[in-house]
């Protein structure tokens, strides 16, 4: 396997925001004529701006947004309670899965693990929470969920920098408007946010792209995500360690964290 850098879509800070956020859907429309010139500034070009004034609010991210009880994933405390609320089954399949992928793909493993230091049991835990290992990447429009998110007062203007990215991202081919991801504009295998996958994207296959879209890049590219925020090959992962907080950049939630963990360490048992 050969491994290409990517240069980094630049991502340009937004300075501040011509667009105010909103709390009724009905704002949507002037919310997105107003965010177009923070995108435009920002370096989105016409495939992007296209995409933008063609997206549609996204229901299931506005209800997640409005609603935040509907977000049930991250509530479970208990690791194996985790594993088995997100992957609809038990801990002990998730982990015979996990544990499957790695050996089904021992070569793909072993390199990015020679290259970054992230273990094979830590990214295929990630790939299985995110997309049951490609199974599922997500059903709502990365451009919509993206930039519905940014609209929303409780988000606004965190995640802006997000919608920005996956405009650029229309803008270099890399998804189009109708790609499909996650509620919050995630995208590929790994389920990254536009803006982490413009920082950290890796061509992991030597085919000139990265593309969150094929398996081995998203790999590459959540591995190189970690190492870039301090993440130490050969170190521990449990809770209290360096690498048990490197986590975090990847998801916030404690609960996330310690399931990433706990499985991970299982598999390696």
């Amino acid at each position: 396997m050969r491994f290409i850098a990517v240069l980094a879509l630049a991502l340009v800070p937004l300075t501040a925001s011509a667009a105010t956020c909103i709390t009724e859907k009905a704002g949507f429309a002037g919310y997105k004529d107003r965010f177009a010139t923070d995108a435009r500034a920002a370096g989105v070009k016409n495939a992007g701006l296209s995409a933008l004034a063609g997206a549609q609010l996204s229901g299931i991210t506005w209800r997640f947004e409005s609603r935040p009880s509907t977000q049930t994933g991250t509530q479970q405390g208990d690791p194996a309670v985790f594993l088995a609320k997100r992957s609809g089954s038990t801990a002990e399949n998730f982990v015979a899965l996990a544990r499957r992928k790695i050996a089904n793909n021992p070569n793909t493993f072993a390199a990015i693990e020679g290259r970054f230091g992230v273990p094979a049991s830590i990214l295929a835990t990630i790939w299985g929470l995110e997309t049951s290992w490609g199974g599922y990447l997500g059903g709502t429009s990365i451009v919509e969920g993206a930039v519905t998110l940014a609209s929303y007062c409780r988000r606004h203007p965190r995640f802006e920098e997000h919608a920005v990215a996956a405009l650029k991202l229309v803008d270099d081919g890399v998804i189009s408007p109708s790609t499909k991801g996650g509620p919050s504009g995630e995208l590929g295998h790994m389920q990254f946010l536009a803006g982490n996958w413009s920082r950290y994207g890796f061509d992991a296959t030597g085919d000139g792209r990265a593309d969150p879209l094929n398996a081995v890049d998203a790999l590459a590219t959540a591995a190189n995500m970690l190492q870039q925020n301090g993440w130490r090959a050969g170190e521990p992962f449990t809770p209290g360690t360096r690498n048990f907080e490197v986590l975090s950049v990847w998801n916030d939630s404690g609960n996330y964290q310690r399931a990433i963990a706990y499985s991970a360490a299982l598999i390696d048992s």
